[in-house]
């Protein structure tokens, strides 16, 4: 369990949320990543999935970056991590088109004005343009704006969206065995549809990382930042400000914590409408609980991924901050937020359509049996083995 997450009020693995739904329902295929429901009215064919995420606490450094400077077009950015997060979740259960959006912002309207607001919606638009585009629909629905500031000190950005495909196509974790392979997918660098280099950072563990970087200036001067909850020697305990030049990069840190959420939609699309859709066994989305969330999929697998991608500047600058590297896994996903799992014939043409997009992709790890029905996960990084 990663305490420094912990400190600073986040659960990287949420285990009392999974105790609370253990009873319940896990849909249709309780292997998948996400639940699967029957169609409404009851088509035997296909089914339905709907799933909820949000841009999480990186609205809070957008927030940071509005205060500064006054520019809400940061909020863009925003807008397309909290649909990317759903969208790459949905795709792990090879959903790749037909999406229905409805967006929902909670904000503090003494804080966030219209401006932002304007941003977050031109953003949501914008970026389902460019994925409808590359041939993947996604229409928006309309949203919620709310006026919370009782409850929100800033502003929260949430999406909800819902697909039906055919029950023939959903992906079922349940499906990797051992002796399959792991190919995971870059989250840094630049994909032939973003229009900018993508730091690897993502939506995931921003709490994290943003205390860690950022100077303590930053409580003084915005106190709304930030949670009273967390100890104090816990808040923006870094030594950067948003416009300093991120160590092991050319960019800026406000560059590396902001960047947009890569989706890697138009890359699985062509893969599940290639002649090896069938062949692949499972697709996991490193969100919340890292490079060790697979350990949550499957029964009897033993997880070992000890040839990983290049760790990109944003997550080593935080790991030189003092966090382990145990808890660096757990939290982020280190440079590789997609993986998809295949027998071993088939991950050079995974790995080629990922390249064909200018996404950097390999083989970093296996899959082998474990006795019993539980799982574990070991991860090779800097001479040591990490086990999860």
């Amino acid at each position: 369990m990663s305490e420094e997450y912990l400190r600073r009020g986040v659960s990287p693995t949420k285990e009392d949320v999974h105790r609370a739904i253990a009873s319940h329902s896990q849909g249709l295929f309780p292997g998948a990543f996400c639940k699967i429901v029957e169609e409404p009215g009851g088509a035997s064919d296909s089914v339905t999935v709907m799933h909820a995420d949000g841009a999480g606490t990186k609205s809070s450094v957008a927030y940071l970056h509005y205060a500064e400077t006054g520019d809400a077009e940061v909020f863009k950015g925003i807008a397309q991590d909290s649909l990317a997060m759903n969208l790459d979740d949905l795709l792990c259960v090879g959903a790749t088109t037909g999406f229905l959006v409805s967006n929902t912002i909670g904000r503090n309207a003494h804080r966030i004005r219209g401006d932002v607001v304007k941003a977050l919606i031109d953003g949501y638009e914008e970026f389902a343009a460019r994925l409808r585009a590359l041939s993947i629909e996604v229409v928006l629905t309309g949203g919620e704006t709310a006026d919370v500031g009782d409850l929100v000190r800033t502003i929260i950005v949430d999406s909800t969206v819902v697909c039906r495909l055919p029950k023939s196509r959903v992906i079922d974790f349940s499906k990797v065995s051992a002796g399959d392979v792991i190919v995971g997918l870059a989250s840094y660098g630049k994909a032939t549809y973003e229009a900018d280099e993508n730091s690897g950072i993502g939506s995931n563990g921003l709490t994290l990382a943003r205390h860690t970087l950022l100077k303590h200036e930053y409580a003084e001067r915005f106190p709304e930042s930030f949670s009273e909850t967390i100890p104090r020697d816990a808040v923006y305990a870094g030594r950067y400000s948003l416009g300093d030049t991120l160590p092991g990069s050319s960019r800026s840190v406000g560059w590396g914590l902001l960047s947009p959420t890569r989706t890697y939609l138009p890359i699985v699309r062509a893969l599940l409408t290639s002649p090896i859709a069938e062949r692949i066994t499972g697709i996991l989305h490193c969100s919340g609980g890292g490079l060790a969330k697979c350990r949550n999929f499957g029964q009897g697998l033993h997880y070992i991924k000890d040839a990983l991608l290049p760790v990109p500047a944003i997550f080593n600058c935080i790991a030189e901050h003092g966090i382990s590297a145990q808890q660096m896994f757990q939290v982020f996903n280190m440079g590789q937020r997609l993986e998809i799992y295949s027998r071993p014939e088939h991950a050079a043409t995974v790995i080629e359509t990922a390249r064909s997009f200018g996404v950097d992709a390999k083989i970093v790890g296996r899959v082998e049996a474990l006795p019993g029905t539980t799982n574990k996960v070991t991860i090779g990084y800097g001479g040591a083995e990490l086990v999860f």
